[in-house]
């Protein structure tokens, strides 16, 4: 098939021609383009045409980027065009103008080396008479154009009039198509419109669609206008208020620092309603006088505003080897405190947000609740935010003073969120134990706003005004005693008791984190300060009794600072603490390691009490003396426990039989009980067997084991009721030297919680009467008649061992 020849009237149905590919530009049929050709395809496509009658097909790329484009590349329709002029450029790039004829489809390609060669399906426009919906279609299409015409100022009114002179409504779409700022895939699709109605139609949709993006350009143009014109309007305004005030001696005037606020105001990314709140009062600060000392306010006001962490967050994420990591190297033994962290992190880590109730770490001073917490933030990698509240009685410290006070100031909990710079940080409330109530309101109420998460998400300050969301924020709060805390606010924390640390642990504790922090605190580096285990198992023994580890932390402290002296009066001397080092620089031992009795006392029982700062071991004592049946109780004895000796004292009295005492004696004797340290208050439900064991104990003459101690609540029925504190009360015991401790049989299942150090060397004597009691504690004296001690003396101490007896009938 050889080269077909073209006219404008008259066309083949099928010819070849050499294919010249389009980027970025398009031609329609009757249309005039010029344009720069430079690929060697290209060249060799346009000189093949000179050739063979000037005619060339042109189609477009799909793809602008492609430099060496191949059949999968090319539109399949595209513009028969004829070659009217070309001219090679000095530097081997051809300018070419061409003018189209009429469009074509390609069926094949003939030839792809060298130059694209393609056989063509012609498809001309037929030279027909407008039908009256074509005639509709036009006006339609023309109107839509005028409109753009009108909108745009890319389109002159000259090629619209050169438009509406064209007749043929096929070459007045092309016409119209050509002048629109269109996509490649726009214009190729009204290119392959054959039928002239269908091209008539989609070039109407595509009018209408450039018309309306053109009104909205507008509509932009003269709203960014009128904002150029106000802000323009508002610096000249500005400018003037800045002469006038130059002129009336104010140089420095409200209009610096508001424009320094309207700029923090533009770099600060905030919610609308605070912006707009924010806004509101710079233009009010603005307009008013600067000696007014309502301005102090003001500006206090919007400083506030612009400082706390409306949107900003650190980026937290949970690890949990690295927080097991993180917890194991901060902190010694405390297993299950750990485990109970590790757990809630996971928890935070699945549901991606803060869930679940509010962590309370409640336990004696010293234990480590403040440090865990750190490292709870430090393992999220968020800041952390202490705040005590000790002491704290007025509400407005929680929701802060209303503005209308003097001096006011946004509450102690947007005060740590400004601290903080972030709205996720873990926020520690230390000792909310110890907030109180009076006339000024009650801040634990104020509180369970703070730390309901169903709440917390809008928390209103009386300060501040604007709602805060306080709901990504990781709440922990500690307390010596959570029975001092209102029952609603407990009810919104999980309470994670730390009870204490034991020898072994403190020991630990001493030589891993208390001494080397001690040693870089005064520059004790290397070997210039030696101390053994055994030196430091002396300090814990007998120079600290606690619970936790701040009184033996400030004794390491004093080692150093003696240590430190001595090395600096001796320049190079090195120092090793021995027993007799030791006494030289702590002075002589305040405890003696398991400080009980050495013989077995009447009248004098080991008690076990729970306090703030853990456990303690409590000495009853009982006197009798003659008398007329009087009850005499010294000690700084609280209500309760006076109560609890009231109904010892009816136990007794009611088992005066089975325990060989004369039925009359509180008619001829007076009973005093007395707790040593009487300058220290003592209170608790926890000694009534201890003491109907003492007065048994005076009034039948027996000695008390001095190895056991008890704890326990007692009925005037002479039941055995359970407790609180075993663990800490257990740990004491073991202080002390005690070898066994009687507990109600309902605290059994507590024996669990206690360290197997601690439990492995204590004996536990689970009973549920008293008389079990007295059959563990009271020891056999001179009256062998006694009912109650029918077995042989000699078995005594196995009745012990047993742990358990048969409940006594009682007649």
């Amino acid at each position: 098939m050889g080269v077909g020849t073209l006219t404008a009237n008259d066309s083949t149905n099928q010819d070849v021609y050499p294919l010249l590919p389009l980027r970025g530009l398009f031609l329609y049929p009757y249309m005039v383009l010029h344009f720069d050709v430079g690929r060697d395809k290209s060249i060799k496509a346009l000189e093949q045409a000179m050739v063979q009658e000037h005619l060339i097909l042109l189609t477009s790329q799909e793809d602008v980027q492609i430099d060496e484009p191949v059949e999968s590349d090319l539109y399949k329709v595209g513009t028969v065009a004829r070659v009217k002029q070309m001219m090679k450029l000095p530097n081997g790039i051809f300018r070419v103008l061409v003018e189209g004829v009429e469009r074509a489809r390609i069926v094949r390609f003939v030839r792809s080396e060298g130059w694209f060669e393609v056989e063509v399906e012609h498809h001309p426009d037929p030279e027909t008479t407008a039908s009256t919906e074509l005639q509709a279609l036009i006006r339609s299409v023309l109107q839509q154009f005028e409109q753009y015409v009108k909108l745009s100022k890319k389109v002159d009114q000259e090629t619209y009039a050169s438009v509406l002179d064209i007749e043929h409504p096929g070459r007045l779409a092309d016409a119209v198509a050509s002048h629109l700022p269109l996509k490649i895939k726009q214009k190729q699709s009204i290119l392959e419109a054959f039928d002239i109605r269908a091209r008539l139609e989609r070039l109407l949709q595509t009018l209408a669609d450039e018309r309306e993006v053109l009104e909205l350009e507008r509509k932009i143009h003269q709203r960014v206008r009128k904002q150029m014109e106000r802000t323009q309007r508002e610096y000249y305004l500005r400018e003037q208020m800045k002469a006038i005030q130059k002129e009336l001696g104010d140089r420095e005037g409200r209009t610096t620092e508001v424009e320094e606020l309207r700029a923090q105001l533009e770099r600060k990314k905030l919610p609308a309603t605070v912006r707009e709140r924010v806004d509101k009062e710079i233009d009010r600060l603005e307009r008013i006088p600067a000696a007014s000392a309502e301005g102090t306010v003001a500006r206090t006001y919007i400083d506030w505003l612009l400082a706390l962490p409306w949107t900003e967050q650190a980026k937290s994420t949970v690890n949990l080897k690295k927080a097991e990591k993180i917890l194991d190297e901060d902190h010694f033994g405390l297993e299950k405190i750990k485990e109970r962290i590790l757990e809630f992190l996971a928890v935070q880590k699945l549901a991606s947000r803060q869930t679940g109730p509010i962590i309370c770490l409640a336990g004696p001073p010293g234990v480590g609740k403040t440090s865990l917490s750190k490292s709870i933030a430090k393992s999220l990698n968020r800041p952390f935010v202490r705040v005590s509240l000790g002491g704290v009685r007025d509400e407005a410290e929680i929701r802060g003073h209303r503005r209308t006070y003097i001096g006011a100031l946004p509450g102690r909990i947007l005060q740590g969120m400004k601290q903080a710079g972030v709205k996720n940080p873990v926020f520690l409330l230390d000792e909310i134990d110890k907030m109180a109530s009076d006339f000024r309101g009650d801040p634990s109420s104020a509180m369970l706003e703070v730390l309901d998460p169903e709440q917390n998400a809008t928390f209103s300050d009386h300060y501040v005004e604007i709602p805060f969301d306080l709901s990504d924020v990781l709440f922990i709060t500690t307390a010596n005693n959570v029975y001092e805390i209102p029952g609603p606010l407990r009810d919104r924390m999980e309470v994670i008791h730390l009870s204490g640390y034991t020898e072994v642990e403190k020991l630990e504790i001493a030589k891993r984190h208390l001494l080397p922090k001690q040693r870089e605190k005064h520059a004790l580096t290397g070997d210039k300060l030696r101390i053994s285990d055994d030196v430091l198992l002396r300090v814990i023994r007998l120079y600290s009794r606690e619970a936790g580890v701040r009184q033996l932390d400030r004794l390491m402290a004093s080692i150093c600072r003696k240590t430190a002296r001595i090395i600096a009066s001796e320049a190079g001397k090195r120092v090793r603490v021995t027993e007799s080092v030791l006494t030289d620089f702590l002075g002589a031992p305040i405890y003696r390691y398991g400080e009980i009795d050495e013989r077995d006392q009447i009248g004098v029982v080991n008690g076990l009490a729970w306090t703030e700062s853990g456990g303690d071991t409590l000495l009853v004592e009982v006197s009798i003396v003659p008398g007329k049946g009087k009850l005499v109780l010294t000690g700084q004895l609280g209500d309760v426990m006076k109560e609890s000796a009231q109904t010892a004292l009816s136990y007794v009295r009611s088992r005066s039989r089975e325990l060989s005492i004369p039925q009359d004696f509180a008619e001829r004797v007076d009973i005093h009980i007395h707790v040593p340290e009487g300058a220290i208050p003592k209170d608790g439900p926890s000694a009534g067997i201890t003491m109907a064991t003492a007065i048994a104990s005076a009034l039948t003459n027996r000695p008390v084991s001095r190895v056991v101690a008890m704890t326990g609540e007692v009925t005037l029925r002479g039941r055995v009721l359970p407790i609180g504190g075993l663990k800490e009360k257990s740990l004491a015991a073991h202080r002390a030297g005690i070898e066994t401790i009687v507990i109600p049989d309902g605290n059994e299942r507590d024996v669990a919680e206690i360290p197997e150090s601690v439990r492995s060397a204590l004996q536990f004597v689970p009973v549920h009467h008293m008389d079990e009691v007295l059959r563990a504690a009271l020891l056999p004296g001179n009256d062998e008649a006694n009912p109650l001690f029918e077995e042989d003396p000699e078995s005594f101490p196995a009745i012990v061992q047993e742990g358990y007896l048969e409940e006594r009938t009682h007649q």
